[in-house]
């Protein structure tokens, strides 16, 4: 589907073809239904704007991932194993790494790839595979001083927020509470995104 947006011109090619294990991922036939990665946030936004979406707030990814009853993973609060998401495992080059996690993947997967890694609201791979720019500007006690009712982000900020878990991380830091914030011409191989429905008139 990003192919499609470059092609179409209304995206801009990610910054390296390769993943991490692949010389040849994003026009590798093969990967077509991974994440796309190498991506920066305005690519991602511009991607979402062509496809008549939108990049999700903070607040609406996180309740997308933790439901009404506020889990810490999408499946609930039990920790999880290579069956459940893609995480940094003992396939995994990167450090530190959970030797007890064996999830087949050295980087990306698949989309979808993992049935347990589905929340409430039936989305797929949100505490592992790639992390996710969000909409909002980054700020660390944003939620100190927030709306507490689908608050939309600070209206300042030189970064962005980046959501999930990744297939760099071991399994504490995929909780669904854990937030990063980057500058939004960063793109890496860990990073991807995801679309959000337009907001209702």
């Amino acid at each position: 589907m990003y192919a499609r947006c470059v092609s179409d011109g209304g995206c801009t090619p990610p910054a390296l073809q390769s993943s991490l294990e692949r010389s040849a991922y994003y026009a590798e036939a093969s990967c077509g239904g991974y994440p796309v990665i190498h991506v920066t946030w305005d690519q991602a936004q511009a991607y979402c704007i062509w496809a008549g979406r939108r990049l999700p707030t903070e607040a609406e990814w996180e309740k997308a991932g933790r439901g009404t009853e506020g889990r810490l993973y999408p499946w609930g609060d039990e920790s999880p194993t290579g069956a459940m998401a893609n995480l940094c495992g003992n396939e995994c080059r990167m450090e530190p790494r959970d030797p007890v996690i064996d999830d087949g993947f050295a980087d990306t997967a698949p989309v979808g790839f993992f049935a347990e890694d589905v929340s409430p609201y039936g989305v797929l791979d949100m505490a592992g595979n790639v992390d996710e720019w969000v909409a909002d500007r980054g700020q660390a006690d944003y939620y100190s001083v927030s709306p507490e009712i689908n608050p939309s982000g600070p209206t300042r900020g030189d970064t962005r927020v980046i959501r999930g878990g990744v297939f760099a991380i071991i399994p504490r830091g995929a909780r669904l509470t854990a937030r990063s914030f980057l500058l939004p011409a960063t793109s890496s191989e860990y990073t991807g995104f995801r679309c959000a429905a337009p907001a209702s008139p």
